[in-house]
């Protein structure tokens, strides 16, 4: 199966599974090497920011204010969900991170979505743990010049965590440190921080536990009529102040259980929402997403996917909504849409 597709293949999938299918019993987290390797920083926080106002300048005039932070842990603590309250002097914005641990590479991956750009999931740094420390670098472009982005974790196992942002302009002979917060906990588990009180509702029906039962198509576009059935779970929870939400989902097929995490994201600008994939079995890089709205109650949501290594439209439908009920449905076209072939069907049931 083509790799952009396999990733796409799940892009809302979620949990599923019904009293006829038997869940099998994933890999306990406590068996899963770097399943904890963020333990220490779940839940609520405070947060104290120190900033440079001006970067890569020879500046040395820094800002101070405060935020707040919720963590979850996800892909059965190979994931981490991180949710931010940013209260910078020009005006408070919300903040997304996803991470993931990626076994090919050995190395956790830091995403960041800024809620003011919500188009954009920011190239990630990539690194790891050492004793009470932990280092990840990656490329980046400053004012469109090539730099070198690092984050620092210090003092993680302390009662307040230190993070630090810098950035080099010579491969990383020399760094600039030019954002610092120290964190203090208040709550130790996590739970949503707070709505913006203009916040689109269209996805709020998914918020919460759910169940669901899959029903996918082995082959697709060659005419097959041979399908799988199999269970799984969601958790999906309101992020970016409600202009955005996320889910943690465990599918427990025949082959062996595996888990991803959907993230979605409102854009003012266009009036749609944004939805992209990220698969558990190989977190390098989120899939390219696919775009719409509801109308009605309906939401469809189409884009640009490839199966093997032909061009192809992927196309998701929602319908079905209640309180307590929904329906996913993921079609694939090989004529550019003038044809779709439906290939995977999730029905969703709200745990009690």
């Amino acid at each position: 199966m083509h790799g952009v597709l396999r990733r796409r293949e799940l892009l809302f999938g979620a949990a599923a599974a019904g009293g006829a299918l038997a869940m099998p019993a994933p890999l306990l987290a406590s068996e899963m090497p770097h399943a904890h390797d963020w333990d220490w920083l779940v839940g609520n926080w405070d947060v104290w920011h120190r900033r440079l106002k001006e970067r890569l300048a020879g500046s040395n005039d820094w800002q101070e204010f405060t935020g707040k932070s919720a963590l979850w842990l996800a892909l059965g603590g190979l994931g981490t969900i991180d949710d931010n309250i940013v209260d910078i002097p020009s005006g408070t914005y919300r903040g997304l991170t996803v991470r993931a641990f990626d076994p090919a590479q050995r190395k956790w991956a830091i995403w960041w979505v800024d809620g003011r750009n919500p188009t954009v999931i920011d190239a990630p740094v990539r690194g790891g743990f050492s004793g009470d420390k932990g280092v990840f670098e990656g490329p980046d472009l400053f004012k469109g010049r090539p730099v070198t982005a690092r984050f620092r974790w210090l003092d993680i196992h302390s009662a307040r965590p230190h993070w630090e942002q810098a950035l080099s302009t010579d491969g990383g002979r020399s760094w600039e440190i030019n954002w610092e917060n120290f964190f203090t906990r208040t709550a130790p588990v996590a739970t949503p921080l707070s709505a913006v009180a203009d916040r689109r509702r269209d996805f709020d029906f998914l918020h919460g536990s759910w169940m669901v039962r899959h029903r996918r198509l082995k082959q697709r576009l060659a005419g097959s009529d041979q399908w799988e059935e199999f269970a799984g779970t969601l958790v999906n929870r309101p992020v970016l102040g409600g202009q955005g939400n996320i889910g943690d989902n465990l599918f427990a097929r025949a082959g062996g259980a595996h888990r991803g995490i959907g993230l979605r994201t409102f854009d003012p600008a266009s009036g749609e929402w944004l939805s992209w994939w990220l698969d558990g079995r190989s977190p390098a890089a989120f899939a390219p997403p696919v775009r719409g709205r509801f109308v009605d109650g309906i939401g469809i949501f189409q884009g640009d996917d490839t199966l093997d290594g032909r061009p192809a439209k992927t196309r998701v439908r929602w319908s079905g909504i209640t309180a307590d009920s929904a329906r996913w449905e993921q079609a694939m076209s090989g004529d550019g849409g003038a044809t779709w072939e439906t290939n995977w069907v999730s029905d969703f049931r709200r745990k009690a």
